[in-house]
């Protein structure tokens, strides 16, 4: 199974268990900025206990590794868990939506595109700026990250809702990683 089949499948039964997520990490930078492979899937979930059998469910052994034990720990501690295809490799990161505010700003903002011909919910390109520049603060900073926000910043630029971008990028303290974006990209 391909990545991006993958990606399907998470949707479908997301959607089926009636699970709110929104698609974000590179994936989302990869649509709305330079296509590039990415290692796994990272999505943010607002799971319940009573959803853990229903994903369980979805993924089976021994194609897949989810653990049960694990999606209650994330579900606990605010933190993640990691869906495994084990044939081909492929990783899915489940963030969980934490209280943090800017979370529920970004989680509460999410759109809907077309993908692999079907709907899925997906970080706004503000937030998956705003996410990429935080995860290269964390790496102490990876160009990675900052190029991906880089290439979001120059497709979506005459889009982008630029006081809300300046707001958080100063409470999230990255406004010196937003500037330096600015000022080396080339909106198309």
């Amino acid at each position: 199974m391909s990545q991006q089949e993958l990606l399907k499948r998470v949707v479908e039964a997301l959607d089926l268990n009636e699970v709110d997520y929104m698609i974000t990490g590179s994936t989302a930078s990869s649509l709305q900025g330079e296509p590039r492979s990415t290692h796994d899937i990272d999505v943010v979930v607002a799971i319940q206990e009573t959803d853990i059998n229903q994903l369980i469910h979805a993924f089976p052994p021994p194609d897949y590794y989810l653990d049960a034990a694990a999606i209650r720990e994330a579900i606990a501690q605010g933190s993640m868990f990691n869906l495994l295809d084990v044939r081909e490799g492929d990783k899915v990161d489940f963030w969980m939506l934490t209280n943090r505010l800017f979370d529920q700003s970004r989680f509460a903002r999410k759109y809907e595109e077309e993908v692999l011909g079907m709907k899925v919910k997906v970080s706004r390109p503000e937030d998956t700026i705003l996410a990429k520049l935080q995860w290269a603060a964390l790496s102490g900073g990876s160009e990675k990250q900052l190029i991906d926000a880089m290439r979001v910043y120059e497709v979506q630029h005459g889009d982008l809702d630029m006081g809300y971008l300046r707001e958080w990028a100063e409470q999230l303290n990255v406004g010196p990683a937003l500037d330096r974006i600015k000022k080396e990209a080339e909106p198309l």
